[in-house]
């Protein structure tokens, strides 16, 4: 099973196709093929590269799906007997993306676009602004 340890969003992931990674927000639509060049390490059972900091002519491609908000966070500020509490929320913003393909020695993605994808986000923009 051939595995990469991409760095996006100052974070790293391993990833392999099919996998579904939730990461900081991309600016891209539905259906969009996005690819990361920051590959760290690619892997093929007992066969390992690791890069020097990246590998050379490593991509990892993927098809975007949705930016979502992520669950609330409670940030809350206390000093006891002081008559002082301060308490707020923030919701990160995050992509999701479907890794398709991990590619070595230069190649080029094949991963096409998504339509259904687009006609389905398409769908949900109408269907929110005929809401509002």
């Amino acid at each position: 099973m051939t595995f990469a340890v991409i760095k996006t969003g100052g974070k790293q992931y391993k990833v392999a196709a099919n996998d579904v990674i939730k990461i900081e927000k991309l600016e891209a639509e539905a259906g969009d093929v996005v690819t990361f060049d920051q590959v760290l390490m690619v892997g093929d059972g007992d066969n390992v590269t690791v890069g020097a900091p990246l590998v050379e002519g490593a991509l990892v491609a993927g098809n975007f799906i949705a930016t979502e908000k992520d669950r609330t966070v409670i940030i809350l500020k206390k000093h006891r007997r002081l008559h002082f509490d301060r308490r707020n929320g923030h919701r990160q913003l995050y992509s999701t993306v479907r890794i398709t393909e991990i590619l070595t020695g230069g190649a080029k993605p094949t991963t096409k676009v998504d339509e259904i994808a687009k006609k389905r986000a398409a769908a949900r923009a109408e269907a929110a602004a005929a809401q509002s």
